[in-house]
Formats: C-alpha cells, structure tokens, sequence
C-alpha cells in the first residue's frame, strides 16, 4: 500500500509539473529562423500567385527565396555529414555545462522533453546537449558510449566523463534546470528501481511506440550508411 502511494504522488507530481510548464513556444521561437522564414513565405505565397505587379514583386520573392534556402541548408548539411567522422557535430553546449545528455533527434517524444529542457537552460547553459541521431555523433568525444548504447536507454556525461543512466539522468537534468522537485522522490531506493523498470519499458518499446522500425533495423541502416561514406 505504502508504495503503491508513493508512486501515485510521484506520477501526479511528474503529470503537474508539465502541465505547468508551458507546453508551446512562441510561433518565432519553435520554428527557428528559418522555420520562420518558410512559415512567413507561406503566408506571402497567394500574392505572389496572383502577382500585385511588377514593381512590388521583389521584396516578396526575395522573402520566398530566403525561405527556400533556409529550408535546404539542413538537408543539404545533413547530406554532407558521415557517420563515420567525429567532429562537433550535434552537440550544442558551452563550456559551462554540468550534465551532457546524450538524446536521439529523431524520437518526437524525445524532443518535446529535450525542447523544454533546452528553453529553461536557456539562459545557464548547464546542460549540454548531444544528438545522438546526428551523422557525425563521436564516442570519442562522449565518455566512449557508442551509438548502440545510447540507443538503447538515455545516458548522461558529468565532468570528468563520469557516465549516469536511466532515471538518474533524468533527475540531474531536473535539478539543473531548477525542478528538482519533480523526480527528489527518486532518491528513495526502492523508488529509484521502480521507476527504473518503468523507463526500462519505455526504452524498450519507443521506437515502435513512435512508428519508427526496431531497433536492429536503426542500427543495420546506420551502418550501412557508414559503410557507404
């Protein structure tokens, strides 16, 4: 009785603390500069359909273009990135960091955690942020964990290369961004390994959950894009 309890605060606690966050960014803000620019060039595209003559047509082109170019520059960095090559690539930090979390670009879910993590570190720059989904992600460069790894459960760097796994890294990352309070109930032993279960499930079953293939299949095609640079 008492655990069950004790985990219900703890979910209730978890489930109030993102309902107080805010879930959105400001429109500017969550696409990016260049988001933006194709958001706006969207806006512009009827008059540029219908065409408001030819002396005010310029600036509106203008606009479309830097919109185009903003949308291709990713892609066409990503396209020129190799696996097989560490360099600096997908990580985001500043010499003052406390944990590097170590996250997968292209889980959705992953990101809305990463997202507002990013926004409240914003201004403090304690934590540094690692893509592991980028091309050019180093095990060198990170405590030596390998692309496998950190596919299979969330892991964080402290100084001095110190690794932490699982709902410790979650409760590293809460404290510094100032809501320690949310996963503070992890420090209880039992606590820790129940909830430690419940993340391992999750782990295990995101990529599906998330409508990507499984995880031998994520590893085979990352392979064989390394072989093929």
């Amino acid at each position: 009785m008492l655990l069950k309890q004790t985990l219900g605060s703890f979910l209730r606690c978890q489930a109030s603390a993102r309902r107080w966050l805010p879930s959105t960014a400001p429109r500017a803000h969550q696409l990016g500069s260049c988001g933006f620019a194709s958001h706006q060039a969207s806006r512009l595209s009827p008059l540029l359909a219908t065409g408001p003559g030819p002396t005010s047509t310029s600036e509106p082109t203008r606009h479309a273009d830097k919109a185009h170019r903003c949308h291709q520059r990713p892609q066409a960095q990503r396209a020129q990135n190799t696996c097989c090559h560490a360099t600096s690539a997908g990580q985001d930090f500043k010499d003052s960091w406390e944990i590097k979390m170590l996250y997968d670009g292209d889980c959705p879910l992953c990101m809305r955690e990463v997202n507002m993590l990013r926004k409240r570190d914003k201004s403090q720059h304690k934590i540094g942020f690692v893509d592991i989904s980028s091309q050019d992600y180093s095990p060198k460069d990170n405590a030596g964990i390998s692309y496998e790894e950190a596919m299979g459960s969330i892991h964080g760097i402290l100084p001095g290369d110190k690794v932490i796994t699982n709902v410790d890294v979650f409760r590293k990352l809460y404290e510094v961004v100032g809501l320690g309070w949310v996963y503070a109930v992890t420090r209880i032993s039992f606590i820790n390994k129940l909830a430690n279960r419940v993340y391992a499930l999750w782990a295990k079953y995101r990529l599906p959950i998330t409508g990507r293939p499984d995880i031998d299949t994520v590893l085979r095609q990352r392979k064989e894009t390394c072989k093929g640079s």
